[in-house]
């Protein structure tokens, strides 16, 4: 069975830093794109970042650039969020997904598998 346990959210300060983990199971992580989501209150959920398996490229959201560092650890089957500098915009639940494709997307649409999502709080 193929799960997602995003982890790793919690209360921040603005400025403040946080680092979420995306374990898979039930596949192995470096056969999959992996993407990370967002989604506040009365908005939709909009991509945030993404990683491929082809050769590691990876994508991030113009509102998060240079802010944010997503990595993978293929020996963990894990994907990290690393979240710096952050701003009370950030605050969402934050979810991570899954696609058997060789380049990640920033459509939630092209991802199969979605873990449960990690609530992000960030206090001005």
């Amino acid at each position: 069975e193929v799960q997602l346990q995003a982890s790793g959210g919690g209360l921040v300060q603005a400025g403040g830093s946080l680092r979420l983990s995306c374990a898979a199971s039930g596949f192995t992580a470096d056969d999959y794109a992996i993407g990370w989501f967002r989604q506040a209150p009365g908005k939709e959920r909009e991509g945030v970042s993404c990683i491929s398996t082809s050769d590691g490229s990876t994508y991030y959201a113009d509102s998060v650039k240079g802010r944010f560092t997503i990595s993978r650890d293929n020996a963990k089957n894990t994907v990290y969020l690393q979240m710096n500098s952050l701003k009370p915009e950030d605050t969402a639940v934050y979810y991570c997904a899954a696609a058997r494709m060789a380049y990640g997307s920033s459509l939630a649409g092209s991802y199969s598998y979605w873990g449960q999502g990690t609530q992000v709080t960030v206090s001005s």
